[in-house]
């Protein structure tokens, strides 16, 4: 899963599709319709998913967003997903499952309604695969050209 070109919009609810880049403001696209808008940095902020970290209790260590939605996928099944509007305690008990290692402290309620969110909304959309396929082929791929050879 590449959470290169996608950002997070303030004032615009969703996760959107970076398609250009303006000095002043990103054209956005819509993961759903396509449909493309221009959103101004005067009046909005943006930020992109691949620069979002969550911290954890490793050494100052911080763990990317990628990588919380790649144990969220993995352990759908054994853990359903929690609702983002789900009571403080479920919040906190589902993300000690997925990363028991999160900081408490400094990871805060807001933080995970927030990747529920996303990771409901990416998911929903497909837009969500487990990154060892992607590996796994490419070693296939690899081991296939040299046995060939």
């Amino acid at each position: 899963m590449s959470l290169e070109k996608l950002v997070v919009v303030g004032g615009i609810s969703g996760v959107h599709k970076v398609a250009a880049n303006r000095s002043n403001g990103l054209i956005i696209e819509d993961l759903d319709t396509g449909k493309k808008r221009f959103a101004p940095s005067r009046k909005h902020q943006f930020t992109p998913l691949e620069s979002i970290t969550i911290y954890t209790n490793d050494d100052e260590e911080t763990l990317e967003l990628s990588k919380v939605f790649q144990n969220m996928f993995v352990k759908l099944a054994d853990t359903p997903l929690v609702a983002h509007n789900a009571a403080n305690e479920d919040l906190k008990a589902y993300f000690a499952e997925i990363i028991p290692n999160y900081d408490r402290d400094r990871v805060y309620i807001g933080d995970m309604k927030k990747m529920v969110k996303w990771f409901k909304f990416l998911n929903d959309r497909s837009l969500i695969t487990l990154e060892e396929e992607k590996v796994a082929e490419e070693i296939s791929e690899e081991t296939t050209t040299e046995t060939k050879e």
